[in-house]
């Protein structure tokens, strides 16, 4: 089996700003701008302290020319930095939602051209959480704290290097004390933050999943009974993810310690300052600008302490995010063909293997061709690989061993949007969206007019059935398709498949569990396709399958008989269902 990539539980989070690194450069000058205005705002901030040390020393010293300019360009200070401020927020979030849009269209394309292989191997709700709840988590980290992060960041740098200027000796004393102590609770948070917020997302992106899942499954869950077991199963993951809420929350607790810890600091600095101020080894001033320039000093910690927990839920979210879109990059780009590939042609499988677990194989070599034109039936036993060959005929699936092939190419190296012009697969559970008749038979390449559609029906033999429907093409399909029957689900999913006009379509049990009228109206619509369109018919109704020509029969993903109906199928089993299933 070809090795399919699965997503972790809890995603890997380490070079997290490397990997993140290719989706920034399309942003990086609005960034650079943002940035830039940021650190010019946070110097602003900075000095701050330094002017009013000065404006402090000239007033001791009778200066009044130097309190004069030390108040001067406190005042051109203040109006810069409330500009500063607000522009650099502004362009901070516009950059940054400019970054989080670019991630969501990513993951929303990555999805729509994922191998369906990958797709069914994880449950529909862990991926609708990353590719939605940690885009939100993202963006909602964007507007609310990236500037703040930034800001205190950079506070903190320029805030250390003034007072390096000033009083190395004071910086140390104050150092000293404050950053062992931070570092030593700094650390202990991030020993168990990834744990703790990866564990707190996976929970939740479980609970997402089994809720989904329970609002698909509702109407088996009510019949069959199992609405308690799967409630119980529902109340289990959800007393683990609240487990794993609280343990984040105790986790992120841990910063708290940070602001003890500034009170220490802080009562050391002005011991050891008055010391050195009576020594006359400092200026008043320059105690001021450690006191001033500490609070910022402290401030920048105790921003980074509350920020931490958010940024680190932010980085477990675009760790997981990085993780779906490393996991649907698209394998390979396929190349335009070299000549115009035809409109029609054969399809052929040629000693096609292909296995859904490593431990084995589902389809065993097989060889089919299927004539440009031509109809045929697949029957066999519920297991026999019938729908896995479905999907494959169509290029969802790729096969692990031998070739699918259109007109003599491959469909790997066809490109998407020429393979679903020529191959359409109807499954048996037709998707619908909100809206009208005409609404979703409208949904294929070239959005027909209702002329085309009108034209089509009719040319189908389906002309009494739309009459049928309560208003016709504009009756309502409610939610899901749930205004209509699953035969006219069908009905609706064959005429959008023929208004795509393919070279070959494939049904997979279109007939099945409907009644024998719609069924009916469905096998007489099949019989007016045009003649150069290539029909393949999974199926298990007698009457479906008597109407083709030819039937292909599997077994256990064999092939075990291939030609004309009345040979393969013996008299008195019309559908070979006794031995097919």
């Amino acid at each position: 089996m070809a090795e399919q990539p699965l997503l972790k539980d809890e995603a890997d989070e380490r070079a997290v700003l490397r990997r993140v690194l290719p989706h920034l450069r399309p942003h990086r000058a609005r960034l650079g701008v943002a940035l830039g205005v940021g650190l010019a705002d946070s110097a602003a901030l900075v000095a701050v302290a330094p002017l009013i040390g000065l404006a402090t020393d000239s007033l001791l010293d009778g200066n009044r020319g130097g309190l004069g300019l030390a108040v001067g360009l406190l005042a051109a200070l203040a109006i810069a930095q409330l500009v500063l401020a607000r522009v650099g927020e502004l362009l901070l979030i516009k950059g940054g939602e400019s970054v989080v849009r670019t991630l969501r269209e990513q993951a929303v394309e990555n999805l729509a051209t994922a191998p369906l292989r990958f797709l069914e191997t994880h449950r529909s709700g862990e991926l609708l959480r990353r590719a939605t709840g940690e885009v939100a988590a993202l963006a909602a980290f964007v507007r609310m704290h990236l500037r703040n992060l930034v800001s205190a960041v950079a506070t903190l740098a320029f805030t250390l290097a003034v007072l390096v200027g000033y009083s190395w000796l004071l910086l140390l004393v104050q150092l000293a004390v404050f950053l062992p102590l931070t570092l030593l609770v700094t650390r202990w948070f991030q020993r168990d933050a990834a744990s703790a917020f990866g564990g707190k997302a996976s929970a939740e992106a479980t609970v997402a999943a089994t809720f989904s899942e329970t609002l698909t499954a509702r109407e088996a869950l009510q019949t069959s009974r199992g609405l308690a077991g799967w409630t119980g199963r529902f109340d289990r993951e959800n007393r683990h993810a609240v487990r794993a809420a609280r343990r984040a929350l105790r986790v992120e607790n841990r910063i708290d310690l940070v602001s003890l810890i500034e009170g220490i600091a802080l009562v050391l600095l002005l011991l050891v300052g008055g010391w050195l101020v009576t020594r006359d080894s400092v200026s008043i001033g320059t105690v001021v600008v450690f006191v001033l320039s500490s609070r910022n000093l402290f401030d920048s910690f105790a921003d980074l302490s509350q920020l931490v927990g958010e940024a680190q839920t932010a980085r477990t979210g675009l760790a997981r995010l990085l993780d779906l879109l490393a996991a649907t990059a698209p394998a390979r780009t396929r190349e335009p063909l070299a000549a115009d590939l035809p409109a029609r042609g054969d399809l052929r499988c040629g000693a096609v293997e292909f296995g859904y677990r490593a431990e084995g194989l589902d389809l065993h070599g097989l060889t089919l061709d299927f004539p440009r034109g031509s109809r045929t039936g697949v029957v066999g036993e519920t297991g026999s690989g019938k729908t896995t060959l479905s999907k494959l005929l169509c290029g969802l699936y790729e096969p692990d061993g031998g070739s699918v092939t259109f007109a003599g190419t491959d469909l790997r190296d066809i490109p998407e949007e020429e393979l679903r012009r020529r191959v359409v697969l109807v499954p048996q559970e037709v998707r619908l969206v909100s809206g009208t008749v005409a609404d979703n038979l409208a949904l294929v390449q070239g959005a027909p007019d209702r002329a085309r559609i009108e034209r089509t029906v009719e040319e189908l033999g389906l002309r009494e059935w739309l009459d049928d429907l309560p208003g016709g093409l504009d009756a309502e399909v409610g939610q899901r398709g749930g205004n209509l029957s699953a035969g006219e689900r069908q009905i609706l999913g064959v005429v959008r498949a023929v208004l795509a006009d393919p070279a070959v379509l494939v049904l997979d049990e279109a007939t099945a569990d409907i009644d024998p009228v719609t069924a009916g109206r469905l096998e007489h619509a099949l019989d007016e396709l045009r003649a150069d369109c290539t029909l393949v018919v999974i199926a298990h109704r007698p009457a479906t399958i008597a109407r083709l020509p030819r039937v292909v029969r599997l077994d256990r993903g064999r092939l075990v008989s291939d030609g004309p109906t009345d040979r393969v199928l013996p008299e008195g089993d019309p559908a070979g269902l006794r031995s097919a299933g």
